[in-house]
């Protein structure tokens, strides 16, 4: 019994251990941008939402699960961004919120590496990237960005706008 009860004394204190924080969404941000006939269309995403497990000094026991509003996509273009919220691209209907769970946080040199699922109109892909976390008020600033390819998630068809897009993440979390 004493056993059983060290052991479970030990998991709460590891799980103390490794601090909890929620994105902030108004002062979070999610950009991206997109080749289209050979101009670049940027965008922005809202609506963060999730836990982080984050302990700069122990990364391995961390996690993300953070998701976005889908329909809150951006472009300064209402009617385009009323297009791509219909089927052929994020489909936010039936597909309201983009999520991505880390399934690995490793550190080198002041730099972390996060990988993960990224989930987008129900489609699952492995991403890994960089990211960097700043110590703010109450929590961490933590930033970095990624490529995607957006036919990897069913998004746009045969449109013309370009394949790959680089998407830009900073993201305030506080602790809870």
């Amino acid at each position: 019994m004493k056993k059983c009860f060290l052991f479970f004394l030990i998991i709460a204190a590891a799980k103390m251990a490794s601090a909890q924080y929620k994105p902030v969404d108004k002062e979070s941000s999610l950009k991206f941008t997109i080749g289209n006939f050979g101009f670049d269309v940027h965008g922005s995403f809202g609506g963060f939402l999730g836990s982080i497990n984050f302990d700069p000094q122990n990364p391995a026991a961390g996690s993300f699960d953070v998701t976005i509003d889908a329909s809150t996509i951006n472009t300064d273009n209402s009617l385009r961004d009323k297009h791509l919220k219909e089927d052929s691209y994020f489909d936010v209907d039936n597909y309201p919120r983009i999520r991505f769970l880390s399934t690995k946080i490793a550190a080198k040199g002041g730099v972390f590496t996060m990988s993960g699922h990224l989930t987008i109109k129900g489609k699952s892909k492995n991403i890994s990237f960089p990211f960097t976390a700043s110590p703010a008020d109450d929590g961490y600033l933590f930033k970095g960005s990624f490529k995607i390819n957006r036919k990897d998630f069913g998004v746009g068809g045969t449109s013309t706008i370009s394949n790959e897009l680089e998407v830009v993440l900073n993201v305030h979390a506080a602790k809870v």
